[in-house]
């Protein structure tokens, strides 16, 4: 007998994701009980909702409503959305719908690199128990990268990858399993760029550890779909450590984007940094979560967070929410929010100057998108993003 079910016959959301791990299970590769536990914490939690603190400003509706499909990453033609990318010298490690493909990718002369595929490995940083979208990562990743910088290793720069389309109008579920590992005094720049098309959830993970005395520059640039959350969870375990995160949205038309991020100070003597900038045209809708935890031994902790809006629409809308819990008595720490429009006393001294209208419109915004951006110091990187920076700004323009 042959059994055969509809695309609207599929199961849609969190039903969709448990069947289709029941049906993996026994195929999927790592510790079985780890998946099996990060199941039953999925099951009991489910997706998030607009009832979540975490979660109140973005909506999961359409993919709790959404029937995934595999992924058929051999039948996708990647050029396209390659073509949509820049193109950079060094070493890239290109995924698929969330699969490796060693065709399109060159592999780093200075740093051990394996597939979560071969060596599955899931770290001991991301919590299941607590986030959702992790548990749903960690019952259903099937590949990933595993980068290791040995001690004292300059990598230089690497591009880590992701494309996605949807096979033939069938949205697709792909869940990366990805590791990055700085020995002590190794440097690396990772450049991460994810970009695709149609109806898709890509639902990553990605550890990080780094290194005493080790240096990370990491630069993640996303152009995917309507919806995108990116969530930074950064625990300072080791004396005299420093995080910056920086982060600039630049959204149009309906596009919503929540930068969200946990910075934890559990040593003393540990610095912290955030600015974040949204530039919101059209009806877009930029998030900004940011949350700071001083723990009772994180003595002399300085810690400080900014978050700064600028909407270019009346439409456009912004939610800010920066928080402070400490529990240490010797801390410097800081956070504020500001949204505005462009200063119309500083684009009529422009226009005094004989500068068009549309060209002093777009030297206000990157002169504001400027100090999220003077972290990077890599030039070839920073190139990259101040192109994409003025192309966006040309397609709100025309």
């Amino acid at each position: 007998m042959n059994v055969a079910l509809k695309r609207e016959e599929l199961p849609k959301g969190e039903q969709g994701f448990l069947a289709r791990f029941e049906g993996l299970r026994g195929r999927l590769p790592g510790d079985r009980a780890v998946r099996d536990a990060a199941a039953a914490a999925f099951r009991e939690a489910g997706l998030p909702t607009l009832r979540d603190e975490a979660w109140k400003y973005t909506n999961l509706r359409q993919v709790a409503e959404t029937s995934f499909s595999e992924p058929l990453t051999e039948f996708a033609d990647c050029a396209p959305l390659l073509a949509r990318l820049p193109a950079l010298d060094g070493s890239r490690l290109v995924f698929m719908d969330g699969r490796f493909r060693p065709d399109l990718s060159t592999v780093p002369a200075h740093a051990r690199v394996a597939t979560f595929a071969e060596q599955p490995d899931f770290g001991a940083l991301a919590r299941p128990d607590r986030h959702p979208l992790v548990a749903l990562n960690t019952m259903l990743a099937e590949d990933g990268v595993i980068v290791e910088v040995p001690a004292g290793v300059d990598a230089g720069l690497l591009q880590l990858i992701s494309l996605a389309a949807d096979a033939h109008g069938r949205p697709v579920a792909f869940h990366p399993r990805h590791a990055i590992r700085l020995a002590p005094d190794a440097r690396l720049v990772l450049l991460e760029m994810s970009v695709g098309e149609g109806g898709y959830l890509h639902n990553p993970v990605t550890e990080i550890e780094v290194g005493e005395g080790a240096t990370l520059l990491h630069v993640r640039l996303q152009d995917e779909g309507r919806v995108c959350r990116t969530e930074i969870h950064a625990r300072l375990t080791g004396p005299h450590g420093i995080v910056h995160l920086n982060g600039a949205q630049l959204l149009g038309g309906r596009q919503h984007s929540d930068f969200t991020t946990v910075v934890a100070h559990d040593a003393p003597h540990c610095a912290s940094r955030q600015t974040v900038k949204n530039v919101l045209a059209g009806r877009s809708r930029g998030v900004f979560q940011g949350r700071i935890e001083v723990a009772r031994v994180a003595q002399k902790t300085d810690g400080y967070q900014m978050n700064q809006a600028l909407l270019l629409s009346p439409e456009a809308e912004v939610d800010s929410k920066p928080e402070l819990e400490i529990f240490a008595d010797d801390v410097k720490c800081s956070h504020g929010a500001t949204v505005g429009e462009l200063d119309p006393e500083q684009l009529f001294y422009l226009r005094t100057r004989g500068i068009p209208e549309p060209e002093a419109r777009s030297i206000l915004v990157r002169a504001f998108l400027a100090e999220a951006l003077d972290l990077i110091d890599n030039e070839p990187v920073r190139d990259v993003l101040d192109r994409l920076v003025e192309s966006w700004w040309e397609k709100q323009a025309a």
